[in-house]
């Protein structure tokens, strides 16, 4: 059974200088470009917004699919980032990615923030399937999974993660 969502979340879209300044450490003027308050969370993860950048600046149609800003619309606080890793492949599949700031997790964010994911790919036309590929040693992120009924499908080694574990579900 899915978890009724507890926090009510505005993804903020990840413009090329919001990125550009996140990577600079200047997170007032990332804020001021995203039109919303970005956090040190966000400039901490500046191994993934040049991984964003890079991709946004060979195809600029991706821009529109990774990494959002997820902002708790009752707080006004951004509890993290959610998005996909690019745009559906030729089978129509995304895969989807979400990081908590360790100041709010274990709060129902991840689930809030996957629940906005399915939803914004159940709105995008072409996208027939969600992939989350998830270390098997991360059970918090197993146990956001599970509810929504994802589905393994194998496993993959990733350079920089080791072992993942695959799993698909259809939109």
């Amino acid at each position: 059974m899915i978890p009724s969502p507890r926090h009510a979340l505005g993804l903020v879209r990840l413009s090329v200088p919001v990125l550009e300044a996140l990577l600079r450490g200047d997170l007032d003027a990332a804020s001021a470009a995203a039109g919303a308050p970005l956090t040190p969370y966000l400039v901490d993860e500046g191994w993934l917004w040049r991984i964003r950048l890079e991709q946004a600046t060979t195809d600029p149609g991706s821009l529109a699919w990774i990494a959002r800003a997820a902002l708790d619309q009752a707080t006004g606080v951004v509890v993290g980032h959610v998005g996909f890793h690019g745009p559906p492949d030729e089978r129509g599949m995304v895969e989807v990615a979400y990081s908590v700031d360790p100041a709010w997790r274990r709060q129902g964010y991840a689930t809030d923030m996957l629940r906005a994911a399915l939803a914004w790919a159940a709105d995008s036309p072409g996208v027939t399937v969600v992939r989350a590929s998830v270390s098997p040693d991360n059970a918090a992120s197993l146990a956001t999974l599970r509810p929504f009924g994802f589905r393994p499908v194998g496993e993959q080694y990733d350079e920089v993660d080791g072992l993942e574990l695959l799993f698909e579900r259809p939109v």
